[in-house]
């Protein structure tokens, strides 16, 4: 996620990474850095994202945290300053554990966790939405067709698809839960995504059960319908040789099915040079 362009956005976003205290991180780290984490770039590894994106994400949520201000604070009764709690809700989000777990690491209720991180997903789906969008112009699309050429050789691509299982903790014992069962017998949710050569999200699909298959996400998705009914990937053909030409298309592993606009890998007999 980065930011969006335009100087009046850009001059926020630089006032507002000015206003992150220059100690802030050595006074946050000291107790909710994991041991397995020294002696590397401890930031990046405890949230998954780069200080400047950090400080970006800052920028986006401050004024919504700031006008319904909360309540929260350490175990030692000192309050949790935005960063604080941006940072915190990141660290849940990102490494999957347990809301005693990172209550523990950073010294304040497992409550608390849990309410700054609700509040933090609230803000975000209000104020970052913007960053999730389907290319909107003609130039977008076609930086991001060249980008695909230049790194894997793709002609007319668009973007990559894939789905991964989200664990979740779930009691075995109720007979309700199977259905999140996938097939490594975890209790999952699956993510589809769609991302460009930069790996920014295009298209995201979430909530369904990880007993489902992933034609069986697809098919429920948005962009699925769209690409059906030729309202998406529906740009010019390009021609690949005097005889041959390609529409746009997205590629996917072969967990998915080949369809007009989504190409997966060959799973067929070796082809001899004349078939190829």
């Amino acid at each position: 996620m980065g930011p969006v362009r335009g100087s009046k956005k850009k001059r926020k976003r630089d006032f507002l990474e000015n206003e992150v205290p220059a100690n802030w991180w050595l006074d946050f780290s000291k107790a909710g850095v994991p041991r397995s984490l020294k002696g590397t770039d401890k930031f990046e590894s405890m949230l998954r994202i780069s200080r400047k994106t950090f400080n970006y994400i800052c920028s986006l949520v401050k004024e919504e945290i700031t006008a319904k201000p909360g309540h929260f604070s350490f175990s030692n009764g000192k309050r949790l300053s935005i960063h604080d709690q941006v940072a915190v809700a990141i660290r849940r989000l990102c490494s999957g554990d347990s809301l005693i777990s990172i209550g523990d690491s950073f010294g304040m209720h497992h409550s608390t966790v849990s309410q700054v991180t609700w509040r933090f997903i609230e803000c975000m789906e209000r104020c970052g939405l913007q960053h999730l969008q389907w290319p909107t112009s003609d130039k977008e699309l076609a930086e991001i067709k060249s980008k695909f050429e230049k790194i894997r050789g793709f002609p007319n691509c668009c973007g990559a698809i894939d789905t991964t299982h989200i664990t979740m903790c779930l009691p075995f014992s109720d007979p309700a839960n199977k259905v999140w069962l996938d097939p490594q017998k975890n209790h999952s949710m699956l993510l589809q995504a769609v991302v460009d050569p930069d790996m920014r999200f295009r298209d995201i699909v979430t909530g369904w059960p990880g007993k489902l298959s992933d034609l069986g996400v697809l098919k429920s998705s948005t962009l699925f319908n769209l690409c059906e009914k030729g309202k998406r990937l529906n740009g010019k053909n390009i021609n690949l040789s005097e005889k041959f030409e390609t529409r746009e298309y997205i590629v996917g592993d072969s967990g998915f099915p080949l369809l007009p606009w989504l190409i997966t890998p060959y799973q067929g007999k070796c082809l001899s040079e004349t078939e190829l």
